[in-house]
């Protein structure tokens, strides 16, 4: 597969639009009001300009590459039940759609190309993932921070975000720092300025910083980053309900694409959905090392209700912020049921876990990073100390700006969310917050 082949696999928006990479962010925003006005104008005389067809999603990745093997074919019932849900509950607008399109055709695109490059490269299934570490918690709880900071370790693996969303041909190390698709990927990220203007303030993004696992099992169509980016209720309920176990057999082939040219001493991976699949994890990686971080729900509930809508807000004709808090505070409710129930039940597993509490880690982070190596027998190292150090001097908080956001936006009660999240307070014993 030749670089230029992985160039052409998805056009961003930039290409689709005829806009230069670099528009104007108010009168790009202005059009594209107008564009989603006409847009619900024709959706309510029976009219849409873009089809989210199954058939034609995936004809269009064979075009596009020139491929038609999918790999495990398992992908095409929840990719339908997704596609159904978009439908069904997101009320897309214009933008809403072309996104989900792009970003579907995207992923399908790079199952083409990487199947095809196993079957050039049969060894690759032959890598073994030792020992990775995965970081998970309530969102908002220092997790990205945590994951940013640990992947300074020159001898880790952490996945970024630009060989996650073009992983083939796989990275190579001798050109892993110049690679041409992370100039490419930043390109494609300036549009979150555009469509987002509020979400550096709320989420570290760069095409070299380390991305999150929901991006990587998405290529699955079995991930929590479709019901963080778009409100698809019916898809999340199914996906609640399913095994999760074949996910991260995936995952675990994505890891062992990325590492095949490119490897380090151990991964190091990160996401909050995490919590709700610990026992599927641990069956697929039974040497797997797990940080959890804890912080007060009283505030990671609105910082995380305040995200989903900075996520959301682009996309849909409607945003029900009181239906945000409630699908927040519920969905991480229960996956602190499940998390905390999966622990004592499995007593016994106690050395996978490392507790971390918020409060230490914004205080002092480097003795956090020392406790995680020391719980799990890690060397760490004068240079991966020193990188680490330079990350924290160079990434206040809020250097990007202040996040603002309050329970009461979002129509949650302090008292009755203090009694929801109470007995996780107590099992941690997590210090609330002012």
């Amino acid at each position: 597969m030749t670089q230029q082949g992985s160039k052409r696999q998805c056009t961003d928006m930039s290409s689709r639009t005829g806009y230069s990479a670099n528009p104007d962010r108010g009168g790009f925003s202005m059009l594209l009001s107008g564009i989603n006005a006409v847009n619900r104008f024709l959706q309510n005389n029976g009219h849409e300009f873009v089809r989210l067809d199954q058939t034609a999603l995936l004809e269009k990745s064979c075009k596009r590459t020139g491929l038609d093997d999918f790999g495990d074919e398992s992908f095409r019932q929840p990719l339908g039940i997704l596609l159904q849900s978009f439908e069904s509950d997101a009320d897309l607008n214009l933008v809403g759609r072309i996104s989900a399109k792009s970003e579907i055709v995207r992923m399908l695109c790079n199952r083409l190309r990487m199947v095809n490059d196993c079957k050039r490269n049969p060894e690759i299934r032959d890598e073994v993932v030792r020992r990775p570490l995965f970081i998970t918690g309530l969102p908002r709880s220092g997790t990205t921070f945590l994951h940013a900071l640990l992947a300074q370790d020159p001898a880790c693996r952490s996945p970024q975000v630009w060989e996650v969303m073009h992983p083939s041909p796989p990275p190579e190390t001798a050109s892993y720092h110049v690679d041409p698709r992370i100039v490419e990927t930043e390109k494609e990220l300036k549009w979150l300025d555009i469509l987002m203007p509020d979400f550096k303030r709320v989420h570290l993004i760069h095409a070299r910083y380390p991305q999150e696992c929901i991006a990587i099992t998405g290529h699955a169509f079995m991930s929590y980053v479709f019901e963080t980016m778009y409100q698809v209720s019916s898809y999340r309920i199914w996906h609640d309900k399913s095994d999760k176990r074949p996910v991260y057999e995936f995952h675990r082939q994505f890891l062992q694409h990325l590492q095949w040219r490119c490897p380090g001493t151990h991964w190091v991976l990160k996401a909050p959905s995490h919590l709700m699949a610990l026992e599927s994890l641990l069956h697929v990686y039974p040497d797997a090392e797990i940080v959890v971080t804890h912080r007060d729900p009283l505030k990671v509930l609105p910082s995380c209700a305040s995200f989903t809508k900075v996520l959301r807000e682009p996309f849909t004709n409607r945003l029900d912020k009181e239906q945000i808090g409630n699908e927040v505070s519920s969905r991480w409710e229960g996956s602190a049921w499940q998390a905390l129930h999966f622990r004592q039940v499995n007593q016994g597993m106690g050395g996978h876990f490392c507790d971390v509490q918020y409060a230490e880690l914004e205080r002092d982070p480097m003795s956090v990073v020392r406790g995680i190596y020391r719980h799990f027998g890690r060397e760490l190292t004068d240079k991966a100390e020193l990188a680490m150090r330079r990350f924290v001097a160079e990434n206040p908080k809020d250097k990007n700006g202040v996040h603002r956001y309050s329970l009461e936006e979002f129509g949650l009660d302090r008292v009755t969310e203090k009694r929801r999240f109470q007995f996780y307070m107590d099992y941690f014993g997590i210090p609330p917050e002012l």
